[in-house]
C-alpha cells in the first residue's frame, strides 16, 4: 500500500488543524495497521496541529487504544498538551476508555498535571463523563480529590453538577471533602438543583450540611420544586435530627470505610465518642 507524503516529519512539526496528518487521521479512526506503516515510515508521532493536538490526543480521545499502544511504544510524549492545556490522559478519561487509561499510566502519565484557568484535571474530566472505573483507577494512582478548577470546582462538585450517582459514591467512600465549597456553592446545592433523591441522601449520609448558604445566601432546599420528592427529603433532613444510629452510621463511614456497616448494629458507642468521630 503506498503511504500519501507530501514532505517528511519532524519532531514538533506543526501542520494544520484544517489539514490534519494522515497520522492524526489514523490515530482518530482507529486505523492501527495505517497508523504502523507511517510510524515505519519515519511519520512523526509527535506531529502537532495549531492547537497543539497531537496523535495521542486523538486516540485518546476516541477511545483508540491499540493506537494509543503504537504511539506510545512509537515515543509519543504521554503528558503533552493541547491548546487548552489538556494531556492525552485528560481525553481517555473523557472517553471513559479504561485501557487507554492504564496505558497512558503503564508509561508514566501523570495523575495530576498542573492546571490552567483552561483546564479540568484528569478525575474531572472522568467526573463529567460518569466514568467511574477510570474514577476509582485514577484515585488507585494517586489523582487529588480535591483538584480544584476555576469553572466547576472539585470532583465531586462536576460529578453532582452532572448527575453521575457512581462517580459521588466512589469520590465519597475514597475520602473527598462533602461540603468543598465554590463560591459557598456546595455538592449538595447542585443535588438539589438537579433534583436528585439519591444523590442528595447519599450526600447528607456522608454529612453534607444542609443548612449550607451558597453566593446568593440560599440553601439546598431553595433549589428544589416545593412538594418535590427532592424537596420534601431536604426538609426532612432540615427538621429531622439525626439518631444515634444514623450518627454511627456517619462517624463508621468516616472512620472504617463501609465494610464496617455490616457491623453497625452491633456496635454501643458513646454519644461524645461519635460527636468526636464525626467531627475530626
Amino acid at each position: 500500500m503506498a503511504i500519501e507524503s507530501t514532505r517528511p516529519y519532524f519532531f514538533g512539526d506543526i501542520g494544520c488543524w484544517s489539514e490534519r496528518t494522515e497520522v492524526h487521521k489514523a490515530a482518530s479512526l482507529g486505523q492501527a495497521s495505517q497508523l504502523q506503516d507511517l510510524i515505519q515510515s519515519g511519520a512523526s508521532v509527535n506531529v502537532v496541529a495549531v492547537d497543539s493536538i497531537t496523535p495521542l490526543h486523538e486516540a485518546c480521545l476516541r477511545g483508540q487504544a491499540q493506537c494509543v499502544r503504537l504511539l506510545l511504544a512509537a515515543g509519543a510524549q504521554v503528558d503533552a498538551r493541547n491548546v487548552d492545556g489538556s494531556t492525552p490522559l485528560c481525553d481517555a478519561c473523557s472517553a471513559g476508555s479504561l485501557e487507554c487509561v492504564r496505558l497512558l499510566f503503564e508509561h508514566g502519565a501523570k495523575a495530576n498535571p498542573a492546571l490552567t484557568s483552561r483546564t479540568a484535571s484528569p478525575l474531572h474530566e472522568a467526573c463529567m463523563g460518569g466514568n467511574s472505573d477510570c474514577v476509582k483507577l485514577l484515585i488507585t494512582m494517586g489523582a487529588c480529590l480535591e483538584s480544584y478548577d476555576l469553572y466547576y470546582g472539585t470532583p465531586l462538585h462536576v460529578a453532582c453538577v452532572n448527575d453521575r450517582v457512581d462517580c459521588v459514591k466512589v469520590l465519597l467512600n475514597a475520602g473527598a471533602k462533602v461540603n468543598a465549597a465554590r463560591l459557598h456553592e456546595t455538592p449538595l446545592h447542585h443535588a438539589a438543583k438537579n433534583m436528585q433523591v439519591e444523590m442528595i441522601e447519599i450526600l447528607v449520609e456522608f454529612g453534607a450540611n444542609v443548612y449550607a448558604r451558597d453566593q446568593h445566601d440560599r440553601k439546598p432546599v431553595h433549589y428544589t420544586t416545593p412538594g418535590s420528592p427532592s424537596s420534601s427529603c431536604l426538609q426532612f433532613y432540615e427538621t429531622t435530627p439525626m439518631t444515634l444510629q444514623q450518627l454511627c452510621r456517619l462517624a463508621v463511614r468516616r472512620k472504617l470505610g463501609t465494610q464496617a456497616l455490616k457491623v453497625i448494629g452491633q456496635l454501643d458507642i458513646p454519644k461524645l465518642l461519635i460527636g468526636y468521630l464525626c467531627y475530626q
